[in-house]
């Protein structure tokens, strides 16, 4: 081989390269925004606050998770008002004595539209919203969490 396509070749090799390490990172980068599970959204209170509330939609078959931190013995509330009305819908998880989230607070989507209860153990809750119908749409929700001692 001579000195010309030695380098010819090593030009070669680096353009392959680059054009597959951009074609994976693409390919990546499709697939993550089509079907990636994101982690759940840490709702935190200002300072002093005993309540938040949180704004946003869902589309289609779409669920927003969100992870809150309460302690035994607070009492949890929730309420969601939706556009259109009584659209979108939560269930929340709360933590068992294993490390998975293992029990249901309130109800199924259907009917939980507002929760008011005493947490039963210390730990995150994981608060799941989805549209109450899994057809084409969206669902503009208004979910206000309030915890106090």
């Amino acid at each position: 081989m001579t000195k010309s396509s030695e380098l010819c070749f090593a030009n070669l090799c680096k353009s392959v390269f680059i054009c597959g390490s951009l074609l994976v990172f693409l390919c990546g980068t499709a697939m993550a925004q089509r079907g990636g599970k994101a982690e759940p959204n840490r709702i935190e209170f200002k300072r002093g606050a005993t309540s938040t509330t949180i704004s946003d939609s869902v589309r289609g078959s779409e669920e927003v998770e969100y992870v809150l931190s309460a302690k035994k013995g607070q009492r949890l509330t929730i309420k969601i008002t939706s556009t259109p009305a009584k659209s979108s819908a939560f269930y929340v998880l709360g933590k068992g004595n294993g490390l998975d989230l293992d029990f249901t607070l309130g109800r199924d989507y259907d009917s939980n539209f507002n929760y008011s209860g005493v947490l039963p153990t210390t730990g995150d809750y994981l608060i799941t919203v989805k549209r109450q119908a899994e057809t084409k749409g969206t669902s503009h929700y208004r979910m206000t969490i309030t915890i106090k001692p």
